[in-house]
Order: structure tokens, then sequence, then C-alpha cells
């Protein structure tokens, strides 16, 4: 929000619902510009507020004139002009915005105004916003994607060798019962011998090698450099060869891999590095041959987003809607001395729903044949969701 016209009007604005205790959000255009997406400025304010609020609202503003433009069974809105600018408001009735989980916080300056998440604007792809938030995203990720390949090579090799033992000693528990370490989504892997895959994201390699071992030709592609010198050094002590390709899988050439692969891979904690899932669904279609599959094998939302448990005691913590990027501990940070844990750089996170995830594959001619949610084996956990896994058919 460049125009300091425009913004101090939303502010003011912000601040005249609050204490009117009126529950609204900023809207379309004008909550896309305070999340920083590029909008072509007009001369407008489009604010949605609470259904059962329209008369309150309508004497609220009544020194204004307020001009009723759209009022029937479904949707009112009204507005009137101030200081210039055309103010927009609407609301559509029944609709509550109170529990609402795209009506998020964000800042204005050192003032906190509700508006609605830039989220909203990419599942209906008709929406006129949807490709300018879509490339707004993509621009942040690598931001994002900077900070994180950052974090991931800080001291990540010491920390899979605290881990994991020495390459010599991962590689002999990986040659033991390779077909285990790739426990549970094994099963819909089939008989790999010759099959071309790809693993994004494939951090250690432990996976990949273990899948090289029962014949496969593996590729991974990760940032992390630390990770790639464990993974080779594991390899070459299982005698076996993998490709590792240290890029960000959205930055990768896709002619480095090839567009006729069997597989592709995801697994265990990838996902939420993501603030977009449609670019990475558009590669992984890239990379598969017709009627090729992907396998992701992810932690389950209900336990990411929404449950905290500590032993026998569950409790409701988090929002299972909730479309906010947060920023979280390095992964390996556990596997490391509290003294370096303070020195590690934070990563960013948005943790996604099972139908957001499904949705984007399909979106992308990606056929969603299994979804499998397994459930947690810890005794105490009994009855609830641990990971589940998807298999997609490129059609």
């Amino acid at each position: 929000m460049v125009n300091t016209h425009y913004k101090d009007n939303v502010k003011l604005i912000a601040q005249e619902l609050q204490e009117g205790k009126i529950t609204y959000e900023f809207a379309g255009g004008t909550a896309l510009s305070i999340q920083g997406v590029t909008i072509r400025e007009k001369q407008e304010i489009h604010v949605h507020f609470q259904w059962d609020q329209f008369d309150m609202l309508l004497q609220f503003y009544h020194s204004y004139d307020p001009i009723i433009t759209e009022k029937n069974e479904n949707e009112a809105e009204f507005q009137f002009m101030r200081d210039q600018l055309t103010i927009i408001f609407s609301c559509h009735y029944n609709k509550s915005l109170k529990t609402d989980p795209y009506r998020i916080l964000k800042r204005v300056d050192d003032d906190e105004v509700w508006c609605r998440s830039l989220y909203s604007y990419i599942f209906n792809g008709n929406n006129q916003y949807a490709e300018k938030v879509h490339q707004y995203l993509f621009e942040k990720q690598q931001e994002i994607n900077n900070n994180n390949e950052f974090a991931w090579n800080q001291n990540n090799y010491q920390a899979l060798l605290n881990r994991y033992g020495l390459p010599r000693e991962a590689a002999a528990k990986v040659k033991q019962n390779p077909i285990w370490k790739l426990h549970p989504f094994n099963k819909y892997l089939g008989d790999i011998q010759g099959k071309k895959i790809v693993h994004l994201m494939g951090s250690n390699g432990i996976k990949g090698v273990a899948m090289a071992l029962l014949g496969a030709d593996v590729s991974i592609v990760d940032f992390s450099m630390e990770n790639q010198r464990f993974a080779h050094e594991v390899a070459s002590e299982a005698g076996v060869d993998i490709q590792y390709n240290v890029s960000d899988v959205l930055s990768l050439d896709v002619n480095l891999l090839g567009v006729n692969n069997d597989i592709v891979l995801m697994e265990l904690g990838v996902l939420h590095y993501y603030i977009d899932l449609k670019p990475l669904a558009e590669l992984i279609s890239k990379l598969l041959k017709d009627n090729g599959m992907f396998i992701l094998h992810e932690f389950h939302p209900i336990s990411t987003k929404l449950i905290t448990s500590t032993g026998k005691k569950h409790k409701v913590t988090g929002d299972y809607f909730d479309p906010t990027i947060k920023t979280k501990d390095v992964a390996f940070t556990k596997h490391m001395s509290s003294e370096i844990q303070q020195e590690l750089s934070k990563v960013f996170q948005r943790y996604w729903t099972l139908g957001e995830i499904i949705t984007a594959l399909a979106a992308e001619g990606l056929f969603v044949k299994i979804l499998e949610e397994e459930p947690n084996h810890k005794v105490h956990d009994i009855g609830l969701p641990k990971t589940f896994t998807i298999c997609a058919v490129k059609s």
C-alpha cells in the first residue's frame, strides 16, 4: 500500500468500525493491497461486514448520505464518497464473518486491521485476482526459499551424523531391509526395478538409496548441499548410484530430469515449505510421463494444524483452516546442541488442508486414485490420524 492517502483512509475505517463494534473485513483489491499484492489502484475501498449489522452500519455512516446499490435475498451493498474515495460496504446474508477462517489480521503500519486472506482468491480459477495472487506468491516463495535454503545449510551435516550415525552405518541399516525404509507407501510403488523415480526434496538420501537398492533409477532434488554430501556418502557405502540435484524445486531445470519419469515422490514434512501449491503441482505433472504416478506421504493436517498432544491429553489448540504463513524452527534443530539451536535461522511454512492439496493436484490433471489416512500407532494416540498417503496418476 504505497498510497498514503489510501492507506490512511483504510486505517481510519478500521478504527471507526472497531469503535462501533462492527464485524468487518477489507475485501477485494483493498485486502490484497494490504497483503502486498500489486493491484492497479482504484479510488475505492471495499469492506465486507456482518450481514445482521446492515441497519446499524447504514446509520453509522448516515452523515455521508450512503446510497443503497444492492439489496436482495442474498446480498446487500451501499456506498458513499469520502475524501475523494468511493467506500463500498457489502454483505452476504447468513454468512458469519467471525467464524470465517479467511478473515485474518494484518498489520498496516502500527495498526492491525481485519482483511480477507489472499488465499481465498486463488481457489476459484475465474476470479479476477487469481493470477495476480499466484504471481505474488511465486515471488514471495523465492524470498522464502532463500531464507529456508540458508537455514538448511547450517550444521545440517552434523545433525545427520547425530541422527543416523556415520554414512557406512546408515548404509548398512538401509541394506538390511530397503523396503522397510519406504514404509508405509512402499505398497504403492510396486516393482521399481528399472523405474525412473524423482524424489523431490529428497533430503538426506536415505529413501533414495533404498529405492536404488531395489533397482530404481533415482534422482533427488533438494536445496541442501549438506544433505547432498551425506546422501552421496551413504549411496557410495551402499554400492549404488543416485543423481542428486542441488536446487530449489521450483527453480529446477526440468530438462535435467526429463519429462518421462515413472514416479515422483514427496514425503514427510515437505509441503509446508510451499506457500502456493499450483506451481509445485505444475512441475510434478511436467516431470511425469502419461499414466505416471505421484506419491505423496505426509503428516496429517489434523496433527499439524489442529491438535496438540501431551501424553494422554489432546487439545484442539489450532485452526484446521488457518491460511497464515508460520515461522518455525528448522526441522533438524532437535538433533543439535542447545547452543547451536539458538544460532540457527527460522524457516517459513504454510500448512495445508487435505482439500487444498487434492484440489491443487486435480487442477493440473493429476487423478487421485488413493487417499489413505494412516493412524497414529502410539497407545495414547489411538484414533487420531498421524500421516496420509496420496497416489495420483497423470491423466
